[in-house]
């Protein structure tokens, strides 16, 4: 996976931003991304008069790819109604991580970054496995 056909990934994500359900913001958001097995996965965004039950983009996709098979995230691109890149909000990175390759790439506003770069420090499953394999003997 050295190289990213981002065009293809923004091009997956703005498809799938066409399937947004934003009668309240009438924000469509579509998000992207390439799977370690050279899948793309897409998401939009749902949203709920509830406001705090609305789905972003980035669950979406999560859940399309948990649905169809698993794997990592290698690289992610997010766009909005009108094919600008987004950033994805603090939470969405963090399921992100999740999910994602170590050194997984995202198509940000400010260029392309690292996982790593955009959620520094961050906590999740290979912070896990990395605590159990020091504490396996105890």
């Amino acid at each position: 996976m050295s190289t990213i056909d981002w065009e293809a990934l923004r091009s997956a994500a703005d498809e799938a931003r066409t399937h947004a359900y934003v009668p309240y913001s009438k924000f469509p958001v579509g998000a992207a991304a390439l799977v370690d097995d050279g899948r793309i996965v897409s998401g939009c965004n749902v949203e709920n008069a509830s406001y705090g039950v609305t789905l972003c983009a980035e669950c979406g996709l999560v859940s399309s790819l948990a649905m169809t098979g698993g794997g990592r995230l290698v690289a992610f691109t997010c766009v909005n109604g009108d094919g600008d890149i987004l950033m994805p909000c603090g939470r969405c990175r963090q399921l992100l991580y999740e999910h994602s390759a170590e050194g997984m790439l995202l198509e940000t506003v400010s260029g392309i970054r690292t996982i790593d770069e955009v959620l520094p420090d961050a906590f999740g499953p290979r912070q896990l496995a990395a605590y159990a394999a020091e504490h396996e003997n105890d």
